[in-house]
């Protein structure tokens, strides 16, 4: 059989394949319908977006279901979960219930920034009154501050200090809270500035979202944690996971999450800068796990360098820790310059033991991260 002759039987199939690639898009097209319904339903009655238990439910089943039917089950769940992913996308696109209709207004500091917007944008949908206070609206702050229920601190972290003492005039009832990288600080400025329900947030991702649909703010309990419960339910609405974790403990674990990982990060494309590096050179030569590394990388010098020196020069202790860091570099180039082969397997094989488990359940998970960035290549 030649390749000519199989032209028509060929043509046959791809006829079908198309047809089949159509229903597919009209299924897609209902499902988006229905997902926008429970997202409207949901936001009646208050439920979050995002339900994991749900989501773990659905992923075994159609597994299952793929096996039955000699699918890979591994196809099915990429597949869903970025189905997943666009039906949140859906359901955000409705309001959420108000939590507290009690609450007279949101004053968020700082709320036509890039993190603040997301805020305000989240209050109006929920129906609160919200208000932004800027630089050029501070001979109004009084007027502005008077009633507000909510007042969220979200400026730079060299400008948050100053800004917390400028708050002595809030309402007793008035929940304080600010949403910067760091936590002992502003927590025990706005402890002594404010009488109130205070509390400390953290939200972990960047001003590129487009919603809180399994995004985690982390939150430092201040004062009265009774009285500001019901912000962070309303954040739950939103569809946020809140992980409460002592002010302490946060900055702590931070100095490693962030500070280091920038840092470290900024050293590796400043070394690869000033070693006249071709970029597009590493990048066709890249495995798709260097490739990942490289995204990183180059997507930290696409935002704004003084929220990267902000984060790193927000605390001198964090000095001692990239020296700490610094150190243990040098130490094991030393074990490589001095040709200690068997001092280096054994470092290696003490962090795999540290890391334990983790080991294999992030190598689980890398490797849909790196089929994902071997796809994304650009030929």
């Amino acid at each position: 059989m030649d390749k000519k002759s199989i032209v028509p039987q060929l043509k046959v199939f791809r006829n079908e394949i198309d047809e089949i690639d159509s229903q597919l898009v009209e299924l897609l097209a209902k499902r988006r319908v229905v997902t926008t319904k429970v997202g409207e339903l949901k936001s009646q009655v208050g439920m979050p977006i995002y339900a994991p238990e749900r989501e773990v439910e659905l992923l075994a089943l159609r597994r299952q279901q793929a096996i039955d039917a000699g699918v890979s089950p591994e196809l099915i769940e990429d597949i869903l979960r970025r189905l997943m992913r666009d039906s949140y996308i859906s359901q955000d696109a409705s309001g959420y219930q108000c939590i507290n209709p009690e609450c007279k207004k949101v004053v968020i500091i700082g709320g036509d920034g890039q993190l603040g917007k997301i805020f305000v944008d989240l209050f109006h949908r929920s129906d609160y009154q919200v208000s932004v206070l800027e630089q050029a609206d501070w001979p109004r702050s009084e007027v502005i501050l008077a009633d507000a229920s909510v007042v969220i601190v979200a400026v730079p972290i060299r400008l948050t200090s100053m800004i917390i003492q400028k708050l002595n005039i809030l309402p007793l009832d008035c929940i304080l809270a600010d949403v910067t990288s760091i936590k002992e600080m502003p927590l025990y400025e706005m402890m002594k500035i404010h009488q109130g329900p205070v509390v400390g947030l953290h939200p972990m991702f960047g001003p590129d979202v487009s919603g809180l649909i399994k995004q985690t703010i982390i939150a430092c309990e201040g004062r009265s944690p009774e009285q500001y419960n019901w912000l962070l339910e309303q954040f739950k609405v939103w569809g946020a996971k809140i992980y409460p974790v002592e002010a302490s403990e946060h900055d702590q674990a931070m100095s490693m999450v962030q500070v280091m990982r920038h840092f470290s990060t900024i050293a590796y494309g400043y070394h690869l800068m000033t070693e006249g590096a071709d970029i597009s050179q590493l990048v066709e030569m890249s495995s798709p796990i260097y490739r990942l590394e490289l995204i990183m990388v180059g997507r930290l010098f696409a935002q704004d360098p003084v929220l990267y020196s902000d984060i790193i020069f927000s605390n001198h202790d964090n000095v001692a820790m990239m020296k700490r860091f610094a150190y243990r570099f040098l130490e094991l180039l030393e074990d490589v310059e001095m040709g200690d082969k068997d001092a280096f397997v054994t470092m290696f094989s003490q962090v795999s033991d540290w890391f334990g488990d983790y080991a294999d359940i992030f190598l689980q998970e890398s490797k849909a991260m790196l089929l994902k960035a071997n796809e994304l290549k650009k030929h």
